[in-house]
């Protein structure tokens, strides 16, 4: 049986190791591929608009649906991993992703193709590659754990930046059907050797707090449920904000007559750019702490989506595209590191995992209200306005936990 010292000699020795870096790349790639499932919708939203005679709202079902699946999967999948480790999600993940493409391949109705999007590759497959792999990822470093969570969590946007010009093409070339069952295949056979990389597990004791220099404590003047419920509907606010433009940026383009390919790219762009500022907000973050990352993100995020209100050229709204990957990149990351600053390490996949599930449940709504708003006005101004009001909400909780939430001062003794 392992003693407390022999365990805390080996938390030392794994964080922020060479071996807790080479897991942090076979993380990313991980999250790359799985991270398909929660692009292909956005891409494949007009054909399947054209393909089975639905509105835009119905359109956008597959991929509300999609998210929802991976939100409570992300759940599930977090307390699996808690249980068995980060291989055994990851590897059940991998085998659902390739039989869900495959038979959302051969879907003949509307409904079998979101059963098979949003329960086999949201629900049983992409949802062990992002919230359960950044919780796995945090336990595996320590000075480091800000640019390492935010590394991680850059995953899905990498997916983002790939995945939509890959299936364009894909589409274009060969249908949307044969491109849906290929990419099942290669994921599976991608993903299984790369989850086997990741079967060992991490022992380790908890150490004395990080410090932290933004104002967060280990404890606040709320419990900690209140605290997680707080959290969460910080994620979904966020989220709800960000799912404009990156769920409906390809429809909104063949709206103005750019045609869905400008949109795909404006897509890849947003969302590359969105990687080099989730590193940037890591780095950051390793300085200022997880609240200190969050207010700033968010406000720059509102920024960015008040600019798409007056500018709907081709060439401006590349650059607005650029400007948003380039604000939001860091906000969901900074929930997992706020976590970690004030709950325990041994509660981190569950804890982490709903957080994040909550900024998947977000981008659900999101995406769906937007194609509601949009068929209700016939345009996306007021769904424009409508992420806008969301993220406020989101900027003032995370003002009111960097203000608010400080442990108040005792008084002074009365002589």
């Amino acid at each position: 049986m392992t003693s407390p010292d022999t365990a805390r000699h080996f938390a030392d020795d794994i964080q922020d190791s060479p071996t807790a870096w080479m897991r942090l790349g076979v993380a990313l790639v991980l999250a790359t591929i799985g991270g398909v499932g929660l692009w292909s919708p956005v891409v494949v939203l007009p054909v399947i608009e054209a393909e089975f005679g639905v509105d835009r709202g119905g359109a956008s079902i597959p991929y509300t649906l999609s998210m929802v699946g991976f939100a409570a999967g992300g759940i599930l999948m977090g307390r699996f991993a808690d249980r068995a480790g980060i291989s055994a999600p990851l590897t059940l993940g991998a085998v659902m992703i390739g039989v869900g493409y495959v038979l959302a391949s051969m879907a003949q109705d509307y409904w079998a193709f979101v059963a098979a999007q949003a329960i086999v590759v949201g629900l049983l497959g992409s949802s062990a590659t992002f919230g359960p792999l950044v919780a796995d990822v945090s336990l595996w470093f320590r000075r480091r754990r800000g640019i390492a969570i935010a590394i991680a969590a850059s995953g899905n946007y990498l997916a983002g930046a790939v995945w939509p010009p890959i299936l364009e093409w894909a589409m274009g070339e060969y249908g949307w059907r044969a491109a849906h069952f290929w990419t099942g295949i290669a994921c599976t056979g991608l993903m299984l050797p790369l989850a086997f990389l990741l079967r060992r597990r991490a022992v380790i004791e908890e150490g004395p707090p990080v410090p932290v220099r933004n104002g967060a404590r280990s404890e606040m003047p709320i419990s900690r449920p209140a605290l997680q419920a707080l959290l969460c509907l910080a994620g979904v606010a966020c989220c709800v904000a960000m799912s404009m433009p990156q769920v409906h940026i390809v429809a909104y383009c063949g709206d103005l007559g750019y045609g869905a390919a400008r949109g795909a790219e404006m897509l890849s762009l947003m969302l590359g750019l969105g990687i080099v500022s989730r590193i940037g907000s890591g780095m950051i973050a390793d300085r200022i702490g997880g609240v200190g990352t969050l207010i700033l993100g968010s406000a720059l995020q509102c920024v960015a989506l008040f600019l798409f209100l007056p500018f709907d050229g081709l060439v401006p709204l590349y650059v607005i595209s650029a400007l948003f990957g380039l604000s939001q990149g860091g906000i969901v990351p900074s929930y997992a590191l706020i976590v970690r600053e004030y709950f325990p390490a041994k509660e981190a996949g569950a804890r982490v995992s709903l957080v994040i599930t909550m900024t998947v449940l977000g981008m659900a709504l999101g995406g769906w209200l937007t194609g509601e708003i949009h068929d209700l006005t016939g345009s996306y101004a007021i769904a424009f306005l409508h992420g806008i009001a969301w993220n406020v909400l989101n900027l003032g909780i995370a003002l009111w936990l960097l203000f608010g939430g400080r442990p108040r001062q005792p008084r002074a003794a009365v002589a």
